[in-house]
């Protein structure tokens, strides 16, 4: 146990809603983003420029062998059928599966239709937003811990994403504008052979640790006796997702999961607003560790709000996501603090379509279960280190997370070439 020490708490504004509506049918796949930065060099936080000639989103070429368009409710729908459930596969899936409400911005990352987000804007600048066609709902609240001014904006125009966003930007420079960025599920369904499904928990130590995914079945035999705080609708709803990572995440019968579901029922979920919420009511809750085995784009906003968490004193544990060892950083991991997990399967081998880079601090099994019933990728390597580092972290403490990372890379074993490195971090956390 880290020692005690007092934690600050920043200034609070905002705790962020969003209710995303229903979804229609469909599917498709992405054209990636631009070739990522080499190992060590510094990855810019928020959106690039965007050229005045950009005005629409790239073509999204065809892939076979994806669910049938009418398939796609929820989020275990958007996995199934996807082999080894890529990033690329979920976005062709979505964009098809719900067109009025889903697109790409011109990198390819999916985003909500006509939506973005602003922080600090001033009442004046709101109207002049407002004269342009844009509604707007400022999300604040006095207990939010986060420190942002954060508002919602719609377009009520029509215009393409690019030039919506550019137009906001000419309105007013000063203020930080970003996409309605849609963080994805890091694994799926797979026929590869791995680790036995997830048991019982067998006591030991209470802990109290964050999930931020889809919904956690509380009936799941793995989670019969943990105490279950969920967040984020208004109704029952689970995920197969969520709940095979909620059982890989504790390991007493008296720990408490706080369990935040982006999806409900709805397939299109993980909008950046809610990620962001989510973070707000753990930081509200005190959650020392939280797990977020979701993968997307950098954005401004979840870069604030993450900076604000790890300030504080939070753990953050995400997947680094299954594009490949070539594919450029996928966020939250690649923030600064936050603690990115690679996968391995039964033989301690890197999962071929594993994320690879300085993000990369760890790795842990990234399969669960055998046959058709198999589960793979970094989603299910990371609850496996946010599982440690809860055994390790009472609450919330500043420094909490360099401190963690420390203690773990000493219990790690090294794998691959000597010492850290960009696909195994700096070694194997088993459970």
């Amino acid at each position: 146990m880290l020692p005690q020490r007092p934690h600050f708490v920043l200034i609070s504004v905002l705790s962020v809603t969003l209710a995303v509506g229903s979804a229609a049918p469909a599917r498709a796949q992405f054209r990636g983003p631009p070739a990522g930065p080499p190992a060590g060099m510094h990855i810019p936080m928020g959106l690039p420029h965007l050229p005045p000639d950009v005005a629409r989103v790239p073509d999204i070429p065809q892939m076979p062998d994806l669910p049938a368009a009418a398939s796609i409710r929820h989020i275990d729908d958007l996995l199934r059928g996807v082999g080894e459930a890529t990033r690329q596969a979920q976005i062709r899936t979505l964009v098809r599966a719900a067109p009025g409400r889903v697109t790409v911005d011109p990198h390819g990352e999916p985003v909500l239709r006509g939506e973005f987000l602003a922080m600090g804007l001033s009442a004046g600048q709101l109207d002049a937003v407002q004269s342009q066609g844009f509604t707007a709902t400022r999300q604040t609240s006095a207990d939010a811990p986060l420190g942002l001014d954060l508002a919602l904006l719609r377009d009520t125009r029509g215009r393409s994403e690019a030039e919506a966003l550019r137009l906001l930007q000419q309105l007013a420079p000063k203020v930080t504008f970003a996409y309605q960025h849609i963080y994805l599920p890091a694994g799926g369904g797979d026929a590869a052979q791995g680790d036995p499904p997830a048991t019982a928990p067998t006591g030991g130590m209470a802990h109290r640790v964050g999930l931020i995914d889809g919904g956690v079945d509380p009936a799941d035999p793995a989670l019969a006796h943990v105490r279950l705080t969920p967040f984020g609708c208004g109704k029952a709803n689970v995920s197969r997702h969520g709940t095979v990572v909620a059982a890989r995440l504790v390991d007493g019968d008296s720990d408490t999961l706080y369990a935040a579901n982006l999806w409900c029922s709805d397939a299109v979920g993980g909008a950046t607003s809610d990620l962001v919420r989510a973070l707000a009511w753990m930081a509200r809750e005190g959650v020392p560790v939280i797990n977020i085995s979701l993968v997307g784009p950098d954005n401004p906003v979840l870069a604030r709000a993450v900076q604000a968490m790890i300030a504080r004193g939070h753990v953050l544990v995400s997947a680094v996501g299954n594009d490949g060892p070539a594919a450029p950083p996928l966020f939250p991991a690649a923030y600064p603090g936050v603690i990115g997990v690679s996968a391995v399967d039964s033989r301690d081998r890197v999962l071929p379509d594993s994320g690879s880079g300085p993000q990369v601090a760890f790795c842990a099994s990234g399969v669960v279960g055998h046959g058709r019933d198999a589960m793979r990728g970094t989603s299910f390597a990371a609850p496996i280190v946010a599982r440690r580092a809860a055994q390790l972290l009472d609450a919330p403490r500043p420094g909490a997370a360099a401190a963690v990372e420390r203690r773990l890379a000493s219990e790690a074993r090294d794998l691959g070439p000597p010492g850290r490195d960009p696909r195994y971090g700096y070694g194997l956390l088993s459970p």
